[in-house]
């Protein structure tokens, strides 16, 4: 009994290790989580905030392979928040009951999801936390989950060449777009400096990718507001949090199962690939014509 009074004010983490049984899972955890919120059923706690913390275990699947270092092949701890941050922003509720529930079902949507332990707790509401802790598997869903929509951003996508890179006007350009409600994403295209020549096709597509990936690099120190970024995962971040992004194509393009046709070298046609795959809202070309067959819409800008 003193053991299960421990366990029942233990960490998730360590209810978790409790009930792995036969078969342990992997875990990733988030502690310690304070937001502002508003919610509670007394109307004392109406039209104030109050803080809320969570924590959070995801038992996950295993990755089925190396991870490679990926962050793509992996539960980023930026979906745990996310949760969080979408069900607080869907409406005001009365019961962290029924938050902890929606919580832990937009986490189990996740592929590699398999069990969410979650504990709220008000840390206002009294002299010590009042919360609340739930455990959820897939299973406790009838074997299915019901899908919920994650809003996904449409960016702009700007393909800059190397002479808007070197203007003068090129943070007053950045400062345009930015005025648009739409997250931004900057392309570039091979340096004008010289690179080295292989006699393999795949072999030269390496060599242009990731040449275009350090004239990124370029980019990035005439504007520190621009990061490059190479992986879906940091982008889609980057796209929620408001961050300017330059595109590194190398794991994306390589990775693609569908990939561009073109080579590198056709720069203005490798962005318009890549903002056809993440669903862009538009196609900017600064400084270079746009290419002849696209699917989105597009304009081109004159220097």
């Amino acid at each position: 009994m003193p053991d299960e009074i421990r366990l029942a004010f233990a960490h998730p983490s360590e209810r978790a290790i409790s009930t792995e049984g036969s078969a342990p899972r992997d875990r990733i955890s988030l502690r310690d989580h304070v937001r502002e919120v508003e919610i509670g059923a007394f109307q004392a706690e109406r039209g104030h905030t109050q803080r809320i913390r969570f924590d959070v275990v995801v038992e996950v699947a295993p990755a089925g392979g190396a991870l490679d270092d990926d962050v793509d092949r992996i539960l980023s701890y930026d979906r745990v928040t996310e949760a969080i941050t979408t069900e607080l922003a869907a409406e005001r509720l009365n019961l962290l009951e029924t938050l902890a529930e929606r919580i832990a079902e937009r986490i189990l949507l996740e592929p590699q999801a398999m069990r969410v332990f979650l504990r709220i707790e008000k840390l206002d509401r009294g002299p010590g936390a009042l919360g609340v802790e739930i455990v959820r598997t897939r299973g406790d869903y009838g074997g299915h989950l019901q899908e919920v929509a994650r809003p996904r951003p449409h960016p702009r996508v700007v393909f800059l060449s190397n002479a808007a890179i070197a203007s003068d006007a090129l943070s007053s350009w950045i400062d345009g777009l930015l005025a648009d409600t739409a997250p931004l994403i900057l392309c570039i295209g091979l340096p004008d400096t010289p690179r080295p020549v292989a006699a393999h096709p795949l072999a030269q597509r390496r060599i242009d990718l990731l040449a275009i990936e350090q004239n990124g690099w370029v980019l990035a120190a005439r504007n520190p507001r621009c990061k490059v970024v190479s992986t879906r995962t940091e982008l889609d971040w980057a796209m929620r949090n408001g961050q300017i992004c330059i595109w590194a194509p190398s794991k994306i393009v390589l990775d693609a199962t569908d990939g561009p046709v073109g080579q590198p070298r056709d720069a203005v046609a490798l962005a318009a690939w890549f903002a056809a795959t993440i669903e862009a809202c538009e196609l900017v070309a600064i400084g270079a014509p746009l290419p002849d067959a696209i699917t989105l819409p597009a304009r081109a800008v004159t220097l």
